[in-house]
């Protein structure tokens, strides 16, 4: 049994949604966002708070209602305030910069990188210091990793993007011989 989709999700003040079918549209003061979710589910909307209801009782579904109700959460929270990320360049040399939606990378290639920021995803750059922040928590996670694909932070010296409080193991490097 689901725990987490058996918790009710509260609704602020400030916060519309709808629920239409299998379509959920929640707006806020931050912006607006809209997400199809499992025949398999309802969604029961009273007194300021929604509840995930299950049409049938298999283990699958049951997992889905969970998975349902963060989804709804999330909209709910992005909606009233914004989710934010901050992502971290490590290396001599290594700088960032952003130019309306376009961050420009010098990451240790020959040329800069340059990575467009999606709709939705701001961002600013505090010298080596990326923070995005979106409404949208899926949106901004994905655009995060993207960019700490461009380079991801080796494991002798630590240079490279990594997530604010993520930990890089690192490897000692070559021994010198007798």
């Amino acid at each position: 049994m689901s725990r987490i989709g058996n918790q009710p999700i509260t609704v602020p003040s400030g916060v519309k949604v709808d629920i239409n079918g299998t379509h959920v549209k929640v707006t806020g003061p931050k912006g607006t966002l809209e997400r199809m979710i499992r025949p398999e589910i309802s969604l029961v909307q009273a007194e300021g708070m929604i509840s995930v209801k299950c049409l049938d009782n298999s283990k699958r579904t049951q997992a889905f209602s969970g998975l349902t109700r963060t989804l709804v959460n999330n909209m709910i929270l992005g909606t009233e305030k914004l989710f934010a990320k901050k992502l971290l360049i490590e290396g001599v040399g290594y700088k960032a910069d952003l130019q309306q939606n376009v961050l420009t990378l010098n990451v240790g290639y020959s040329n800069p990188v340059l990575f467009n920021l999606p709709d939705g995803v701001s961002g600013k750059v505090e010298k080596t210091t990326i923070l995005l922040e979106s409404i949208d928590k899926e949106l901004l996670g994905l655009t995060a990793a993207k960019i700490r694909d461009i380079r991801k932070p080796e494991p002798y010296k630590g240079k490279g993007i990594r997530y604010e409080g993520e930990h890089i193991v690192r490897k000692a490097g070559k021994s010198a011989s007798k």
